[in-house]
């Protein structure tokens, strides 16, 4: 009897420990999604979102014109577009970014993409190798509020020095689903500090 009142009690403690690690998680997605660090670097890393037959979802729109405007003050040579295609697609993410940066008055010579990750931590590692030829590896990373804690964590795991600068025009950072995408960071955020692999 005293073993499972025991039992229970662990359990119970179990419980509450990983509520309050989650509240943790939860609180730092949400205050880091309200920095912008926005400052010179070797590029500014837009992180892909879905296409529609070659025009940019309202999302990686809003994340796209973020980037833009970063890149015309002068804060990196380069803008690296990133992102694949998903199933049905005829074309890149990255290549849709692409072509609406220069409808947006980047040249192209200062545009870099990369077309093959399908998630973000495949498409930080493409932009890691991208970068191996600059004279630093700092890079202003611009996705939506939410995101930013997560991919500044892949980032630094992947050798690259990150600033976030989150788009605050985003439908999802407006909409009143925000809390779910919030919620699913602050399960992903703890396992990508944990479990992804370091490279240098």
């Amino acid at each position: 009897m005293e073993r499972r009142h025991l039992l229970r009690r662990l359990v119970a403690a179990a419980a509450v420990l990983v509520l309050v690690a989650w509240g943790v998680a939860a609180a730092a997605v949400i205050l880091w999604g309200r920095r912008d660090q926005a400052r010179p670097a070797s590029a500014i890393v837009v992180l892909g979102a879905a296409q529609y037959a070659g025009r940019p979802s309202p999302v990686f729109q809003a994340r796209l014109d973020h980037g833009i405007a970063l890149w015309k003050r002068g804060l990196a040579p380069f803008l690296i577009l990133t992102g694949g295609m998903g199933v049905g697609d005829t074309t890149s993410e990255a290549a849709v970014g692409r072509r609406y940066a220069l409808r947006h008055g980047i040249p192209d010579s200062a545009i870099r993409v990369e077309t093959e990750g399908r998630t973000t931590s495949e498409s930080l590692r493409a932009v890691a190798s991208l970068t191996n030829s600059f004279p630093d590896r700092s890079v202003v990373l611009v996705s939506d509020p939410f995101h930013s804690l997560r991919v500044s964590i892949l980032a630094r795991r992947m050798g690259l020095v990150p600033y976030t600068s989150p788009t605050r025009t985003s439908p999802i950072a407006e909409s009143r689903d925000g809390w779910k995408y919030i919620v699913s960071e602050s399960v992903k955020v703890p396992l990508a500090f944990l479990f992804e692999r370091k490279t240098t």
